[in-house]
């Protein structure tokens, strides 16, 4: 990675001006870096990235039958490796190289000729039952994350958890031929929200020694969160339990929401994996 960055120092004042490099350039260095025995067996590659960096989601496949599961585990292993961009790349131009190589991933996998990646080849079977759109929409959260880090509402925050975690849990739902069900997809939305809002609140120690604070700003002036306050005061800043307590709160109301729309039934079992993810 510190090669990577090293030559992107140097050649991107030279390459500034064609986007067109840029994408070339990234997709040879992404797909270069995966190479070494993920392409062997783009399967196991995949399971090891999601065991690795999402243990729920790991331990959630299990659920999944094991018809869908290699499948299960490309689109998780996509919705990581997206995910973790920001933290493993140090400049914004790098990061938006990333997702532009699996913008045009995406389209090269629903055309038939996928570039020699490992979760890029898995992804290869969804093709038939996941539509492109719900891929690309998850990377159009992402770039407008670089853009601009961080939530000025808590309708912003929302926006990108429909986005992202409810996004993903509408694939795994087509991936369970299931994404007709109204029912099934509105309380997919709202776990999924509810799972954002809860990975928020378990980063915020991590982020806060990162320097970095994550809370919509509706909240924080709200409370009267003083962001260098928590850098150094952490849990002890001024407002913060606060702050969290009523975004938990708003988590809370949409794990209730979900629940409540299966109230006095019991849980459809052809659903179940999905739905349990908002045990996690």
């Amino acid at each position: 990675m510190s090669a990577f960055r090293s030559c992107s120092r140097s050649i991107r004042p030279k390459m500034a001006s064609n986007s067109k490099f840029l994408r070339q350039f990234a997709f040879r260095m992404i797909a270069n870096r995966s190479n070494t025995g993920g392409n062997d067996d783009p399967a196991l590659f995949c399971q090891d990235l999601v065991r690795k960096h999402d243990y729920e989601g790991y331990l959630n496949s299990f659920t999944f039958p094991s018809r869908v599961r290699n499948e299960y585990f490309a689109l998780k292993a996509f919705n990581t490796e997206l995910a973790m961009i920001p933290e493993v790349t140090s400049q914004s131009t790098i990061a938006q190289m990333r997702l532009q190589f699996w913008r045009d991933s995406v389209k090269a996998i629903y055309e038939g000729n996928p570039p020699q990646q490992p979760i890029a080849l898995s992804l290869r079977s969804l093709t038939p039952v996941v539509p492109a759109y719900h891929l690309l929409r998850i990377i159009d959260a992402r770039v407008s994350e670089l853009k601009r880090p961080g939530f000025v509402s808590v309708d912003d925050l929302t926006s990108h958890a429909e986005s992202t975690s409810s996004t993903l849990l509408y694939t795994l739902l087509s991936l369970l031929s299931l994404s007709s069900s109204s029912l099934y997809s509105h309380a997919a939305s709202h776990i999924g929200i509810a799972n954002s809002l809860a990975i928020l609140l378990r980063a915020l120690p991590f982020q806060a020694s990162k320097r970095r604070l994550f809370l919509p700003a509706e909240l924080t002036a709200k409370h009267g969160v003083n962001h260098e306050e928590v850098f150094r005061q952490g849990g002890n800043a001024k407002g913060i339990s606060d702050a969290v307590y009523e975004l938990a709160c708003m988590a809370n109301e949409h794990i209730n929401t979900a629940r409540g729309m299966f109230q006095g039934q019991r849980l459809p079992l052809e659903a179940l994996p999905v739905l349990l993810t908002a045990v996690s």
